[in-house]
């Protein structure tokens, strides 16, 4: 790969609460652009990433939004009906849901009910664990008849790094979740994509997406007979749940260090956040989901709702940044999507 490293002077970002655990010093990520001479900012948005909630049945290692078994913040119906509302005006094309695992929230289903009725596609980013928790067993079938694209986590294919990460059970559990999904045509069906996701077990990148994507196909093939649509390897982002563990282990300062020399102007295009705009469970808008969990504002312009921001006010916004974004530049990208580049 080319060398992408650049020397920087120290100038502000976005500032955060004291208690954050970002290095707060080094370079930051506006210096970075400034030296590519080039202006993060939203074009017309075609996609709502929506958190809707902190609840989930897992509370694994990486997870950036701290989303656990006793989160209590949950998106509520009212909430659901504005944004139905916003995305028709604005010709909204599709919508990934998030979480937590966004199926336990209740109105879950009746919210995709409704966006599907508008012609919006989704997104689920589906931990596979929850098709197994209590009144979610008929979840896979659902999922199927509804045409749901799903973007599942699987951050190795081996039963020790998967439950380290993310518990004790939870690798038997989502080869026996791939399986069924395999059953109804997921992964298999070009109208059934059954993505997965890579998260590195530590603090370290991703190696290249496409020979790890052939490590699994083969892995999963071979021991579980099990097919998926496409691997995305993701970078894990320095901040919450996984911050405190780089802090823990003392490496917070090192994986910044990591992340800021493999930073690559190349993936600057296909960031995100240029094409999408991220609500929290109470309808807030974001540049991003990571920008939510820092609590860093749309634009950086102060707490908004999204049924208050007209859409013709997105385009040329510039998107508020901090040195957590290194994290979805460095080496060959990654956003929420995998690799850019």
């Amino acid at each position: 790969m080319t060398e992408h490293k650049i020397e920087f002077n120290l100038i502000k970002d976005v500032e955060l609460e004291s208690d954050t655990l970002i290095p707060s010093t080094g370079p930051n990520f506006h210096e970075f652009l400034e030296s590519q001479n080039y202006q993060l900012k939203h074009d017309h948005p075609k996609e709502l990433q929506i958190n809707l909630g902190k609840l989930c049945n897992l509370a694994c290692h990486h997870c950036h939004v701290d989303a656990g078994p006793k989160r209590t913040e949950i998106m509520a119906w009212d909430v659901m009906e504005k944004i139905i509302a916003w995305a028709i005006e604005a010709r909204i094309e599709s919508v990934d849901l998030t979480g937590g695992a966004p199926e336990l929230n209740p109105h879950f289903r009746k919210f995709c009910h409704a966006l599907l009725k508008e012609g919006i596609q989704i997104t689920s980013r589906c931990n596979i664990t929850v098709l197994f928790e209590k009144d979610q067993e008929d979840l896979a079938q659902w999922y199927a008849k509804n045409k749901v694209r799903l973007v599942c986590s699987l951050p190795c294919y081996t039963e020790d790094n998967v439950d380290a990460q993310r518990g004790k059970g939870v690798f038997d559990k989502s080869i026996a979740g791939l399986q069924l999904l395999n059953s109804l045509g997921y992964g298999i069906d070009d109208d059934l994509p059954l993505d997965l996701v890579y998260n590195p077990g530590g603090a370290f990148l991703p190696p290249d997406q496409n020979e790890l994507e052939n490590d699994y196909r083969k892995m999963l093939f071979d021991n579980f007979s099990i097919r998926f649509s496409t691997l995305m390897a993701i970078t894990n982002i320095p901040i919450n749940r996984f911050a405190h563990a780089l802090k823990r282990d003392g490496e917070l300062v090192q994986y910044q260090e990591l992340l800021v020399d493999n930073a690559n102007p190349e993936t600057l295009d296909g960031l995100m956040c240029r094409h999408l705009i991220n609500l929290d469970w109470l309808g807030r808008v974001y540049d991003c989901d990571f920008n939510q969990m820092l609590d860093i504002p749309f634009a950086n312009e102060g707490a908004k709702f999204l049924w208050d921001i007209p859409i013709s006010s997105v385009v040329g916004k510039t998107i508020a940044t901090n040195r957590h974004c290194f994290g979805c530049i460095a080496g060959s990208g990654s956003s929420c999507s995998g690799t850019l580049t």
